[in-house]
């Protein structure tokens, strides 16, 4: 099926099941999963019954969407994503984010799970998103027609997202770090080298998501703003192991704090005058 077929369709489908678009969209990353419990007024549905989003193997990404409010806030959740690891395609979230800007969504908050490259931001730390380094320079956008695909990167971070979420850590005097996200393609955790190399380009934080759906989603016309969960110190700059297990065990461990933050923002977006229908 074409794509552009499938997000109609998907938008269809959305439309019927939950109406009117929320104005906020959010991608869970790994440990960010106790925001969706804090819903009220839910309604699920998994991917497979929306031909634009793809299915994910990746353990601990449910593959559903979920529509409701924390607070006053409706907003749609994104539980899991497609990473470029899993079959290469860097678009893999294109249809689902054409779908939900389609159906009137205008705000992408993403979350993941990262890796620090900073002693100062240990793991079970929050870092605000405010700016990403594509590493593999690869593009969702490569093939797509006409002059849009040049999309401008330069606040790829909407600022007064970012200043909306650094007044709120001060009012709950949360601890939150800020940086620059770099996107590794993995699946392979990075050597300590490349950590070093990584660092050295000014990269605060590491993670194999994010960027390609910061990207589509400004190519959509979509707001975004990002947080990272440290889940361990990148390779050479801890002691442990990196594995996959270990990074959700410390991502649930860290789960309840890193979700708390995601509701009480996303239920504050509701007095963002510019957020506003």
């Amino acid at each position: 099926m074409p794509l552009a077929t499938a997000i109609a369709n998907s938008v269809h489908t959305l439309q019927g099941s939950f109406g009117a678009a929320p104005e906020v969209g959010v991608i869970l990353g790994s440990g960010w999963a106790e925001a969706a419990a804090q819903m009220r007024e839910v309604r699920t549905m998994p991917y497979a019954q929306l031909p634009a989003f793809r299915s994910t193997s990746v353990e601990g990404h449910a593959g559903e969407i979920a529509v409701g409010r924390i607070g006053a806030q409706r907003v749609a959740m994104l539980r899991g994503r497609t990473h470029t690891y899993e079959d290469g395609d860097c678009a893999g979230m294109a249809g689902a984010i054409r779908s939900l800007k389609s159906w009137g969504v205008r705000l992408l908050l993403q979350t993941n799970a990262a890796g620090s490259l900073r002693a100062s931001m240990p793991p079970g730390s929050l870092m605000l998103i405010t700016d990403h380094i594509n590493a593999p320079q690869r593009s969702p956008l490569v093939g797509e027609p006409g002059n849009a695909r040049f999309v401008d990167m330069g606040a790829a971070y909407d600022p007064e997202l970012l200043a909306h979420a650094r007044q709120l850590a001060q009012f709950h005097r949360l601890a939150l770090a800020e940086g620059t996200y770099l996107w590794a393609l993995g699946p392979q955790f990075e050597t300590p080298a490349e950590i070093r190399m990584f660092a050295a380009w000014g990269a605060d934080a590491v993670g194999m998501s994010t960027v390609p759906e910061t990207i589509l989603a400004r190519h959509a016309g979509m707001r975004v703003l990002g947080l990272s969960l440290m889940t361990n110190m990148g390779a050479g700059l801890g002691f442990e192991s990196l594995t996959h297990a270990a990074t959700l065990q410390q991502a649930q461990a860290s789960g309840s704090y890193a979700g708390q933050f995601l509701a009480d923002l996303i239920a504050s977006l509701a007095d963002l005058p510019s957020l506003r229908p």
